[in-house]
């Protein structure tokens, strides 16, 4: 991995570049992260198996880097991506943590709210790329009702059921819940979303700004990523409430939490397994 690194880092800059020393830092279950300290700075690599992610960490640092053009938040910088033997590697620009500013989330909520306000002509996206380590497909559509159904809740519980962890009767219930789709959300431009935006993914820098990390981009009903944000909690209500003084919600955006819940703990429960059927049938319940 050195020997990797080292290569790629002195062929992007131009100079030779050593490896000092390599710290694993924590992350997920998908991703080793390191902090890599070289002759030419500090860098924060990620590293998975090609073969079991295929293309993961590029669609990752194209995601990264259409969040870095459109939004004023910070972003790690992307060095690049690249593969070597097995193994594939994103090296992004090392962010020291800190702890929050006074305003933090007040800063937070605008940031989310301006990056919501960046739009596109489809919900999708011009590539594919991953939910966890679950392929994401965002194959465009001109309706969010359309695109929530066909890219995100039908085939999930496929999935689900092809797993063996839910019956074909909640299969068929979901399919009656994505009919009311067009009813059920308000009509909105697609929104530029982080998501996968829990708790996890933001990060506090040196001088106490939110940062995000790990996204998996597409443009789509920005409630959305506000619905991924209470699903763990972790996220400040005066974020929420600088956020609908900067690009107001619907009144009654908040009854639509669990419906816009529904495809990350379809997610989960096709990761992790049963212990969130009974949270996916309660949504599909309630709307069907």
């Amino acid at each position: 991995m050195h020997a990797h690194i080292s290569s790629f880092l002195s062929n992007h800059f131009k100079t030779e570049v050593s490896v000092l020393s390599v710290v694993p830092l924590s992350g997920g279950d998908i991703n080793a992260v390191y902090k890599v300290k070289t002759s030419h700075g500090d860098f924060c690599i990620k590293q998975n198996h090609r073969s079991r992610f295929p293309e993961m960490l590029e669609k990752e640092a194209i995601g990264l880097k259409e969040l870095i053009a459109k939004t004023d938040i910070r972003i790690p910088q992307v060095i690049g991506a690249f593969q070597e033997d097995s193994q594939q590697y994103l090296v992004l620009e090392f962010i020291e943590s800190g702890s929050k500013a006074r305003d933090f989330w007040e800063t937070f909520g605008i940031h989310i709210a301006s990056m919501h306000t960046v739009s596109s002509n489809h919900f999708g996206w011009h590539t594919d790329n991953y939910i966890g380590s679950l392929p994401q497909s965002n194959t465009r559509q001109k309706s969010w009702a359309e695109f929530y159904a066909h890219e995100r809740i039908l085939p999930q519980m496929q999935l689900a059921f092809d797993k063996g962890r839910i019956d074909r009767k909640l299969l068929k219930a979901s399919e009656n819940v994505c009919r009311q789709f067009e009813t059920l959300f308000p009509k909105e431009e697609p929104a530029l979303l982080h998501g996968d935006l829990w708790s996890g993914n933001y990060m506090v820098d040196a001088s106490g700004n939110p940062v995000l990390i790990d996204p998996a981009v597409y443009y789509g009903h920005r409630e959305m990523d506000l619905g991924m944000m209470h699903i763990f909690g972790g996220f400040s209500e005066r974020l929420f409430d600088v956020y609908n003084v900067h690009f107001p919600l619907e009144s009654d955006w908040e009854s639509r939490i669990p419906l816009t819940q529904l495809y990350p703990l379809l997610v989960h429960l096709n990761l992790f397994g049963g212990v969130y059927v009974q949270d996916v049938q309660s949504v599909i319940q309630k709307y069907s």
